[in-house]
């Protein structure tokens, strides 16, 4: 015969959770505040972060609050850059969407990849190995390191 309970592992005559339910109420526990812990500082930012308002299908708002934007000559080349907003077109559902920055470069009119790392800083196909803190500094860093060359034209452009 059995010294244990249909309900758990506890010995007949005890009264209380047996050692396994304690083991894994407490490992739930764990893996739930875990969970918050990631998702709470996400859900936090996107409250922040209001998309702005739409102004069309597909239409590109100037420049979000604190955006940067520049234009200048640097060792002889035209850099100019900013941050815009996409706000896009509303699908079939009509749904809520959330607006997304677009980080542009453009060196001597032609537009530079850059691409916002999760740290807030910015690398480009030029300087792909090393990140920079702001869009002007990406910029000046790829000019630096193309020297007298010129950036190639987007592939839509060479029929």
């Amino acid at each position: 015969m059995s010294r244990t309970t249909d309900a758990g592992d506890a010995p007949r005559g005890e009264s209380g959770p047996s050692r396994r339910i304690l083991l894994r109420t407490g490992f739930t526990a764990v893996v739930a505040a875990g969970t918050a812990a990631v998702l709470i500082p996400l859900h936090d930012h996107r409250q922040d972060t209001a998309p702005a308002p739409a102004q069309g299908p597909g239409h590109a708002a100037a420049g979000a609050a604190g955006a940067e934007e520049f234009a200048e000559m640097y060792r002889g080349r035209e850099i100019r850059g900013g941050v815009s907003v996409l706000v896009p077109a509303a699908g079939p559902g009509g749904g809520a969407h959330h607006a997304e920055p677009v980080a542009e470069i453009r060196i001597d009119g032609r537009p530079l990849h850059v691409m916002r790392r999760a740290d807030g800083t910015y690398l480009s196909d030029v300087t792909h190995y090393e990140s920079f803190p702001t869009l002007r500094e990406t910029a000046r860093a790829a000019v630096d390191e193309l020297g007298t060359a010129r950036l190639a034209l987007p592939a839509s452009h060479h029929r």
